[in-house]
């Protein structure tokens, strides 16, 4: 039988938004609180996201919580039917990392009694659905999508801007690239770019000098 306790009500809950909305910081905050209550917890991320620490959900603001690196879905799934007290509560950050297989796993965790929480990007560098966060938002009980400060204007950023060499990347390139504020922006939907869009926007700017 899996862990959990069928006389307790399971959720998922999920949290998502752009890079440097805040959304690890809530994660954690959510956490905390959890862990006040005394309630057993567990927490897991991609070991393919060592950007601060391999063992450890940590913020952009530095705060930290403990957490076990999980390579995916099937290594998630040992991790919590190896435990000899059943979570109540786990939490997952940067789930966008995972393969589809994530979203039949936390179902069966929410079925069997447990409080998921789940946070990552919904939208990828290109301003497209992000893998399997799409599912996960149409089973959620509770949503809260986060938004962040466009670099640009000040506005409200709702999209993650990726930069190589300091430029807007190519939306042909690898949708998954870890990295920080060395890579990524904040922005608004307005002052998102891709090479095509730059592309455009010079060509328009040439005619208009013509």
């Amino acid at each position: 039988m899996p862990p959990g306790s069928r006389s307790a009500e399971g959720r998922l809950e999920v949290i998502t938004g752009p890079m440097f909305s805040g959304k690890s910081e809530e994660l954690i905050r959510r956490v905390n609180r959890a862990l006040i209550a005394r309630q057993e917890v567990l927490v897991c991320k991609p070991a393919a996201d060592d950007r601060y620490h391999p063992s450890q959900v940590t913020s952009h603001s530095g705060r930290t919580a403990k957490a076990i690196p999980v390579a995916g879905t099937p290594e998630l799934a040992a991790a919590w039917r190896s435990l000899e007290v059943p979570a109540q509560v786990i939490a997952l950050d940067e789930v966008q990392f995972f393969g589809a297989d994530l979203s039949a796993l936390i179902s069966e965790m929410v079925e069997a009694g447990v409080r998921v929480i789940a946070a990552g990007l919904d939208l990828d560098f290109r301003g497209e659905p992000f893998g399997v966060l799409p599912d996960l938002l149409a089973r959620a009980e509770q949503i809260d999508k986060l938004s962040a400060i466009c670099v640009v204007c000040g506005g409200t950023a709702t999209r993650t801007q990726r930069l190589l060499g300091g430029e807007p990347a190519d939306p042909n390139g690898p949708v998954v690239l870890v990295g920080a504020s060395e890579r990524y922006e904040a922005r608004c939907r307005q002052h998102h770019q891709l090479v095509r869009e730059r592309g455009a926007l010079g060509g328009q700017e040439a005619a208009a000098q013509a």
